[in-house]
Formats: structure tokens, C-alpha cells, sequence
């Protein structure tokens, strides 16, 4: 793994917000518009976020996960790609990634477990097919692996300000893991995704940050513009419902 963010393939490969936002012809011929796009991803990421609770990962190999997730639907499509199958395949591969390693079969196993009800079944896959599909994404992301995430930086930033007590810590923690239902971590580098949870927790807990912000002589604007991404987000998510994550994934044909 790459030790400086600033030298490593995740910072050279940053995207602009339109490059993110890009629904693939394929997809676009089925139907598949913007909003729909982002919200199977942010299923996906649910998904993910599920499936590593019980075969029992870090919170790391999810974040990874997602960023590959992510990454791959910046230049594959989901026709292709079938989301159901590159979720799992992303856990698995991040798993190795991250030195955690997950076993396909135990993948298989609880995607069997825990989907054979659902309308839209995760379950007919196996080893083979996420052993097939690992390869496929290690081509779409060039093979590069390296992930830096905001983990980190947060918890030295709240140490550097004085805000590491229990309150702000689990505030800006669920702030950071819920940016990855976003597109974030594609866009910006991860100390800003930090700060940027700071501000909002800072201002849920009334805490007075302006001279620290000052201090660190940090793009302000940046911070800022994703705090109230991050917020957007949050007004958006109140309006999502079961049945509209449904009808996106219908469009994709994606059988029982």
C-alpha cells in the first residue's frame, strides 16, 4: 500500500463530480436514468454494508469495497455488470486488498442465507462466478487497489482540535460511513471528507471550530460544498423508498 495519499494511484485517479455522474449507453438504453444510477449504488453499498456484518469484516474492507463498487460503474455498465454479482465480488476482493481476507465460499454461503426471499435474488450465484467476476474488476480498475480513506485523517484531526470525546468521535465516524452511500470518495481527497464531517458535527454538537478551521489554513469552499453535499444527501434519503430502489433495479432486468 502506498503510504502518501498525495503520491498514490487513489489521488491520480480523482474524478470531477460530471465524470461521476455519467449513466453508460447501455444503461441509458434500458431506462436507467441519473437518479436511478445513484441509487442502486447506494443499495449496493447497503448491501455490502450487510453481507460484512455476517461473514464479520472491518469497517475498512466495506469502505474499499464500495470504492471499487464505485469505481468500476465509472466505466463499466450495469447491464454488464451486474450489481448483484459485483457487490459480493468487491467485498471479496477488498477483503485480500485490505489483508483481511474473506473466503468466496463463506460469500456464497450468506448471499444464499440471506437473499433466497427477496424479489430480486442475490443468490443464484456461485464461486465461480465471483472468482470470474474478480478478474473482470481487476481489469476495469487498471489493478490499482490502493484506497486511502477519511478514517484516518479524523481521527487525527480530532485529536489535533481537542474533539476526540465519545460524543463528537461517534458523530463524525457515522458521518464518514455514511458518506460512502455517496460518490465522495471518487471526488475528493479524504482529509477534506473529514473536515467536512467535523464542520456538520461541530454544528450538531455546538461546538466552536472557527479558529481551529482558521489555523489549518484549509480550502474552506471545499469543505463547505461537501458538508452540504453530505446534507443534501440526508434531506434526499428521507424520500427514498423500498419500492422506488425496486423500480430502478427492474429496469435493468434483473431477474428472480
Amino acid at each position: 500500500m502506498a503510504a502518501n495519499f498525495w503520491t498514490s494511484s487513489h489521488q491520480k485517479q480523482l474524478l470531477e463530480q460530471e465524470d461521476v455522474d455519467v449513466v453508460q449507453p447501455l444503461d441509458k438504453d434500458k431506462g436507467i436514468t441519473l437518479e436511478d444510477f445513484k441509487l442502486i449504488k447506494m443499495h449496493m453499498a447497503n448491501y455490502m454494508l450487510k453481507l460484512a456484518q455476517h461473514v464479520k469484516v472491518r469497517q475498512r474492507v466495506v469502505a474499499t469495497a464500495v470504492a471499487y463498487m464505485r469505481r468500476v460503474y465509472t466505466r463499466k455498465s450495469m447491464t454488464e455488470y451486474d450489481p448483484h454479482l459485483v457487490a459480493p465480488t468487491c467485498l471479496y476482493l477488498a477483503s485480500k486488498a485490505e489483508e483481511s481476507t474473506v473466503q468466496a465460499r463463506l460469500l456464497v454461503y450468506y448471499l444464499k442465507k440471506l437473499y433466497s426471499d427477496e424479489k430480486y435474488r442475490y443468490d443464484r450465484y456461485e464461486i465461480k462466478d465471483i472468482l470470474e467476476m474478480e478478474m473482470k474488476i481487476l481489469e476495469a480498475l487498471n489493478y490499482y487497489l490502493v484506497v486511502f480513506h477519511p478514517y484516518r485523517a479524523l481521527s487525527q484531526l480530532l485529536h489535533d482540535a481537542g474533539l476526540n470525546d465519545i460524543s463528537m468521535t461517534q458523530v463524525t465516524w457515522g458521518l464518514v460511513n455514511d458518506t460512502y452511500k455517496m460518490d465522495l470518495v471518487l471526488i475528493h481527497a479524504p482529509h477534506l471528507i473529514a473536515l467536512a464531517c467535523i464542520y456538520i458535527a461541530s454544528v450538531l454538537r455546538e461546538r466552536d471550530t472557527t479558529a481551529w478551521f482558521e489555523e489549518l489554513r484549509v480550502d474552506m469552499h471545499a469543505v463547505k460544498n461537501i458538508s452540504m453535499e453530505i446534507l443534501d444527501f440526508y434531506e434526499n434519503h428521507r424520500m427514498i423508498t423500498g419500492d422506488r430502489i425496486i423500480a430502478a433495479l427492474s429496469k435493468l432486468n434483473l431477474k428472480p
